[in-house]
């Protein structure tokens, strides 16, 4: 007998791009044919990159323009579909600088992220990414030399203090506005710690924060954790302190889900019966800036309406909707696991 899965899975547009251009109104039409097609795929929602516009950019009309936006996709027909975002922190707008003015624009920015979010997911939505320290800034010395190991983590250790206000604030406001915030702990070879869940959530426990969490990727996971125990162990943390927010669905090569090197069983195993949240299908296309960031040999997955067809390569579409059908066996698989007899808690006389 199959079992299916009823679970909600979103596709991540980091497929298409890193930057929606909001004011393009040409571009608005390339992501409603993108957004249409998956959804009739089966995809029940969308995250999107906000990207991070310059110093000094007013950002209450970066806010109008992302709902101008939702406007254009639900005028589209779009209405239903779901969106959560994708946020990173930068040199510029840095929460965790030593200078209290940074600070204060950093907290600005990040509040006008959770204002772009609330507008995109109707007020009951997710900010994920790695917006804690600023996404892929490594330190250095004073004489230019980089810093690692033990050091960069003791030159982290005031970085986490002195972000704890802002992010105390920020939670606050995010909650005020419906929006869960999801650290996302990204691999040491993309960016300076949190690295981590447990690093995360180290963070976290400073904080009087009941909506602010975690992302678990499987992909970071991977290529950055401890091992399976400490996974387990982990993944029982954030989810008795109620932090476990959103789950990211990744290949460690940031390509195609289907046939990829992701453990399932051991994934799946610990967070599926703990974990009631969206899951995210998220592929890295080859393309800028990911190609030159992620040093990606592999060729792109061609978009259509965007890119030439290449009939003997895979499409973007292609990509995406096997993604789709290997994440609901899995799930399925899963779900079977736990509901044989076999698997189930035993029960014993005068048990109730």
């Amino acid at each position: 007998m199959t079992v299916a899965s009823n679970r909600e899975i979103y596709f991540s547009f980091f497929m298409f791009t890193a930057d929606l251009r909001p004011d393009d109104t040409d571009y608005t039409q390339v992501l409603v044919k993108h957004l249409k097609a998956l959804t009739e795929m089966g995809y029940r929602g969308f995250d999107l990159h906000i990207a991070a516009g310059p110093a000094g950019i007013n950002h209450e009309l970066e806010v109008d323009s992302y709902v101008r936006l939702k406007k254009a996709f639900d005028k589209a027909g779009l209405e239903g579909a779901k969106f959560t975002t994708n946020v990173g922190t930068t040199r510029t707008f840095d929460p965790t600088s030593p200078y209290e003015e940074q600070r204060k624009q950093a907290l600005s920015y990040l509040k006008s992220r959770v204002d772009i979010t609330s507008a995109l997911g109707g007020g009951d939505s997710i900010m994920s990414g790695p917006f804690l320290y600023p996404y892929g800034v490594f330190p250095l010395t004073d004489a230019g030399e980089p810093i690692w190991s033990d050091a960069l983590q003791d030159w982290m250790t005031p970085r986490y203090l002195a972000a704890r206000s802002v992010f105390q604030d920020l939670t606050e406001y995010a909650s005020r506005k419906g929006v869960k915030l999801a650290i996302e702990p990204v691999k040491s070879w993309e960016t300076p710690p949190p690295n981590m869940v447990s690093e995360a959530l180290d963070f976290l426990e400073t904080l009087e924060a009941p909506l602010c969490g975690v992302t678990i990727d499987t992909a970071q996971v991977l290529m950055e954790s401890q091992g399976p125990q400490i996974f387990k162990e982990n993944v029982a943390r954030a989810v008795r302190q109620n932090r476990l927010y959103y789950v990211h669905v990744s290949a460690p090569d940031r390509g195609a889900i289907k046939d990829s090197w992701i453990p399932w069983d051991i994934m799946l195993g610990e967070i599926e019966p703990v974990y009631r949240g969206p899951y995210l299908v998220e592929v890295f296309n080859a393309i800028p800036p990911f190609d030159s960031s992620m040093r990606m040999a592999r060729r792109r997955f061609w978009r259509p309406g965007e890119d030439k067809p290449e009939p003997d390569r895979d499409s973007a579409y292609e990509v995406a909707s096997a993604a789709l059908a290997t994440l609901e066996e899995q799930l399925a698989s899963s779900t079977r696991f736990r509901s044989h007899p076999s698997h189930r808690p035993a029960t014993y006389a005068g048990d109730s």
